[in-house]
């Protein structure tokens, strides 16, 4: 018993960035979509990442061939060979990158000091945002994996590693090819759990108005980049930074204009079909009624 309880507690303490992200998703996703929603992604996204890394340690499928280096059950929780903390990780990222993808596509709408995405249902399910989020996914692992493969020099640790070096620091393409296809799952799989609405005009429990609710989801994506491009940098990787930061230069900046550009410049029907599926929105707070009609 004693011994259970030392990892539990070494599975949080171990690794405290990891759920302070989780912590920024739940507040982002609760807000968002509601108590019920989050849970059922959170389990089923966590088993869909399990699922993904047990198959590849063990058939080279979808990431290709890699190891987990067991240096640390004793100390925090793994589950069949795979870090508990790990899987998790995916959960936040899917999220946070479901979510910097609805405000790409959304129409914005700016209020005293507050920020709305005029997002609608169908957008939320459509197509485009599926394949911008696996996208936005699969951009924060080309930041994320080759600075965790050098995990043995900093507080990581040296968890894991490819039976093969790849061509990217040591990351073989297989593993990005592996993650656009995970990405994909675990994305769908929220849309299809945010589809599974039986009350769709009732707002889920949990669901809130914060300020700048729409935004805490793509800050959680510039919160794990930004963490990752800093470890990068103490360890001394400048050139693996260098190239990280001028990955993510033209997208930040073509969606920070994006937005800019599109603030405030959405269409009555834009505006009146996000009311009509989230008549709760706090963009109905200060709207004229011939705005709408």
């Amino acid at each position: 018993m004693h011994d259970i309880l030392q990892i539990i507690i070494g599975t949080f303490t171990m690794r405290p960035y990891v759920f302070v992200f989780f912590a920024a998703y739940l507040l982002a996703a609760v807000t968002h979509l509601g108590w019920r929603k989050t849970a059922c992604f959170t389990v089923c996204g966590y088993l869909i990442a399990f699922i993904s890394e047990f198959s590849s340690i063990n058939t080279g499928i979808p990431y290709g061939w890699y190891y987990y280096i067991d240096t640390t059950s004793d100390r925090e929780l793994w589950v069949f060979g795979v870090p508990f903390f790990d899987s998790l990780s995916y959960v936040f990222l899917a999220y946070c990158s479901y979510a910097t993808a609805l405000l790409v596509v959304s129409p914005v709408r700016t209020r005293r000091g507050d920020f709305i995405t005029l997002e609608t249902r169908s957008l939320r399910r459509s197509w485009g945002v599926l394949f911008l989020a696996s996208l936005f996914q699969v951009f924060l692992d080309i930041i994320i994996d080759p600075v965790a493969l050098q995990g043995g020099q900093w507080f990581l640790g040296q968890i894991y590693g490819y039976r093969e070096s790849g061509i990217h620091y040591g990351v073989p393409l297989s593993n990005y090819l592996g993650w656009f296809l995970v990405s994909v799952l675990m994305v769908l799989a929220l849309q299809l759990i945010d589809a599974w609405d039986g009350k769709p005009a009732e707002r889920q429990a949990g669901v809130r108005n914060l300020p700048l609710r729409s935004l805490i989801g793509p800050i959680l994506y510039l919160s794990v980049l930004v963490f990752n491009i800093v470890v990068t940098i103490s360890i001394g990787e400048r050139l693996m930074a260098v190239t990280g930061i001028f990955t993510y230069i033209l997208p930040v900046s073509i969606v920070a204009v994006s937005i800019f550009r599109r603030a405030n410049r959405y269409t009555r029907e834009e505006l009146a079909e996000h009311l009509r599926d989230f008549p709760w929105s706090a963009a109905r707070d200060d709207v004229k009624a011939s705005e709408v009609r």
